[in-house]
């Protein structure tokens, strides 16, 4: 299976460059938007690929050649406006849907905001509501498709090293997760076809990473 990483440059999507270059019968292509940023890649072996979110579908559709699946981890990141957020976050991830639709290419996974319901949306401080709007509408895209699709709602993400321990379920209490076992949890959804179709809260836990996807009903 090769997966192409959006937003690989990030932490987390760093993290799972690694972990899918290591899994037998994986490989990763590195969605990334400066040459400088393809040295990490190119050392693990991973190939790149040269894309800006915010180019059009069909220029963002040429990195999906040779693609098995598509997992999306890009954000505008925390020092941008609502301008950004609402080009990367929504419109970009929205993009990177209909490519995959355009490729047939039916594997998606979405890495979201740990709640994105209308609720959560009224209950969100104004510096963070725009967030979780583009992100309840692009996980609300992605539902509407006919994509074999995932989409994962991580607790409060920290740079801790990871345990490889979580707790996953269809809602569970706020909490904190690392970066590199949010990675953790996206290789495993992928090695797990039982995910697809499904959408689930994942916070540090007890349970190993496998097991809690597995677990999942």
């Amino acid at each position: 299976m090769k997966v192409l990483v959006v937003g690989a440059n990030g932490q987390v999507g760093k993290h799972l460059v690694k972990f899918i270059q290591e899994t037998d019968g994986m490989e990763a292509k590195a969605m990334i938007r400066k040459e400088e940023q393809a040295s990490y890649f190119k050392e693990l072996g991973a190939e790149t690929v040269l894309v800006d979110l915010e180019d059009d579908t069909n220029t963002i559709a040429e990195a999906y050649k040779g693609v098995d699946a598509v997992v999306f981890t890009a954000g505008s990141g925390p020092n941008t406006g609502p301008d950004k957020t609402v080009m990367i976050d929504l419109d970009g991830a929205v993009k990177t849907i209909e490519a995959a639709k355009q490729k047939g290419i039916d594997r998606y996974v979405m890495i979201s905001s740990f709640d994105t319901t209308r609720e959560a949306i009224q209950g969100a401080p104004s510096s963070f509501a725009p967030y979780v709007v583009a992100k309840h509408y692009a996980d609300d895209w992605l539902r509407r498709t006919d994509l074999d699709y995932t989409i994962i709602h991580p607790g409060m993400l920290t740079n801790d090293e990871g345990s490889g321990n979580v707790k996953a379920s269809e809602t569970v209490e706020r909490g904190e997760i690392s970066r590199e076992d949010v990675a953790r949890v996206i290789l495993a959804t992928l090695e797990d076809d039982s995910t697809i179709g499904k959408e689930f809260q994942v916070v540090g836990g007890e349970q190993s990473v496998k097991d809690a996807i597995a677990s999942l009903t």
